[in-house]
């Protein structure tokens, strides 16, 4: 795999350090963590739906936490102590943790958890300070007073 050098981009931007780290850390993530499947839907301008398949887990083996703009999904199966017998087994009901770094002011707004697919609702909301606005052009009827003329010094 290739790795990609951001020392450039440090020497000529400031304060993007935290976005060439996410870049260097979803470069590397490895393909194992390929359990449970999940997808990233874009539904609207600025919503988002996160949908993982956990087929077997129940809402009280699910945890989903943010913190510092990284969502986090736990899933923690109990101890299967049944006295089955499988000939075989195709569904994986091993535990996980699955993690979705969020953009800023990405806001977890539901859960819902259907026919084995778990769905999380996420939501920009930027604060009013960054949201545009318009500013009102005023008219004064007034005239403004003359600047002074500039004398040349001899």
């Amino acid at each position: 795999m290739r790795t990609i050098d951001f020392s450039p981009l440090y020497r000529s931007v400031v304060g993007f350090d935290r976005l060439a780290a996410q870049l260097d850390a979803a470069a590397t993530q490895t393909s194992a963590q390929g359990y449970p499947p999940y997808n990233i839907e874009r539904t609207d301008e600025n919503a988002y739906r996160v949908e993982i398949a956990v087929a077997g887990f129940r809402p009280d083996e699910l945890t989903i936490e943010v913190k510092e703009n990284l969502l986090t999904v736990t899933g923690r199966k109990a101890a299967n102590d049944d006295a089955r017998k499988f000939l075989h087994r195709g569904l994986a009901e091993r535990n996980f943790e699955r993690r979705f770094q969020l953009a800023d002011y990405v806001l977890v707004t539901d859960a819902n958890l259907a026919d084995g697919l778990l769905s999380i609702a996420l939501k920009r909301e930027l604060p009013e300070a960054l949201k545009p606005r318009t500013i009102a052009i005023g008219t004064t009827t007034e005239a403004k007073p003359a600047l002074p003329k500039a004398t040349k010094a001899a």
